[in-house]
């Protein structure tokens, strides 16, 4: 695993702008960067990356199924009691899934370890797969890459195949409505880029912002012309939804939601002390533990994370060596977990996080995202990859 120095393409930025990818500068820094790339083995790659990805994700599978028959189990995941009983029947009668990103820390030696799942509201999604294959096909067709490099990136075809599954084998031939909040252009353009594979997959769809979502007499979820939704895929966390005033009208309604109420499960960082706890000493998890008491001193070597957090919000880190670092956030009403500390991989004084992502149950390409502290956030910047021998 290395990080090479490139320079980057003409007009890139026009290209982004052309094909929607508006966020590729944040506040005035960089978001997307491609004045360098990650290059990979096959070997890392597939042993070190891919086959565990696949392998954390069916062992929280399993994970699920013991979590919905537990009443501790749920309780301890702080899932409000009025919503097991939605959080089970979603899990029992099958309702589908579709996408998730497992972040890693990983250098190019030994095993990559987990540190969260993001099940729920993934985002990332269009730069991982569409964009920084596009930057690999356009480098190549430069001349700054042989014919033979690739990337791990099977993210969109593997999209594509499990919005086919949901039209043919799971009977989604009514609208397929798409769903984010009004005042997020990373969260639009990632739900119109899935829109986009799952029309060419042959779905009618259509786009209706969050706060655009209502009840009707029967209170059923409808769009703004009264038109009830069958499907609706949300980038909305669950855990919002069970505080909000319409939550309790989901379990009801006759909305297939994707991804589904027992993603509540997999979503919060709960589950890793669950994940620890059933394999103890799992070369790709860390120790982790249910945090006793989160106003605590936080000691050396452990990490501090909300159930809840987003982008590196109120995570608190202590190093060995005693160094605090801390991010503010919203997220303060929450358990929270104790995590072993582990290094991120650093690269020319540069903090690299990798996400594996999983589509329909399919471990499928990674995003690899930097910063220049400890904590990813959401203005790590994202750089592009390719496999090479």
């Amino acid at each position: 695993m290395k990080r090479i120095k490139i320079a980057e393409r003409p007009n890139w930025k026009e290209s982004a702008e052309n094909l929607g990818f508006k966020f590729h500068t944040i506040d005035g820094e960089a978001y997307w960067d491609e004045s360098a790339y990650y290059q990979f083995t096959l070997k890392q790659i597939e042993n070190d990356l891919e086959d565990p990805t696949q392998e954390l994700h069916d062992m929280c599978m399993d994970l699920a199924e013991k979590v919905v028959n537990s009443e501790e189990l749920l309780t301890r995941l702080a899932i409000p009691a009025q919503f097991h009983d939605l959080v089970r029947t979603s899990w029992r009668e099958g309702h589908p899934h579709f996408y998730g990103r497992m972040d890693f820390s990983y250098n190019g030696k030994g095993p990559a370890k987990l540190l969260e799942l993001n099940y729920d509201t993934p985002t990332s999604l269009y730069e991982s797969s569409a964009f920084q294959w596009l930057w690999l096909e356009e480098q190549i067709r430069r001349g700054v890459f042989p014919a033979n490099v690739d990337q791990y990136n099977s993210i969109e075809d593997t999209m594509s195949q499990a919005f086919r599954h949901m039209k043919t084998a799971l009977g989604f031939n009514q609208p397929f409505y798409f769903s984010s909040t009004k005042h997020s252009d990373e969260d639009k353009a990632t739900v119109e880029y899935m829109r986009d594979i799952a029309t060419q997959a042959g779905h009618e769809t259509k786009f209706i912002a969050l706060e655009d979502i209502g009840l009707n007499e029967k209170k059923l979820f409808v769009d703004v012309e009264d038109n009830h939704i069958p499907y609706l895929f949300k980038l909305h966390a669950w855990e919002h939804i069970f505080l909000e005033e319409n939550g309790p009208y989901v379990g009801n309604s006759t909305t297939a939601f994707i991804e589904p109420a027992w993603k509540s499960i997999l979503s919060n960082k709960g589950i890793m002390p669950l994940l620890w706890e059933a394999h103890p000493g799992h070369p790709n998890l860390l120790p982790t533990y249910f945090e006793k008491d989160p106003t605590s001193k936080l000691d050396r070597g452990w990490v501090r994370k909300p159930f809840f957090s987003r982008e590196g919000a109120n995570i608190e880190v202590c190093e060995p060596n005693g160094k605090r670092h801390r991010v503010d956030g919203p997220y303060t009403d929450a358990p929270y977990i104790r995590q072993r500390y582990h290094k991120l991989a650093q690269f020319e004084g540069n903090y690299t996080l990798i996400g594996s992502w999983v589509i329909g149950d399919k471990a499928c390409g990674i995003g690899i995202r930097e910063d220049s502290t400890l904590i990813t956030k959401d203005t790590s910047r994202f750089l592009p990859h390719v496999i090479v021998g």
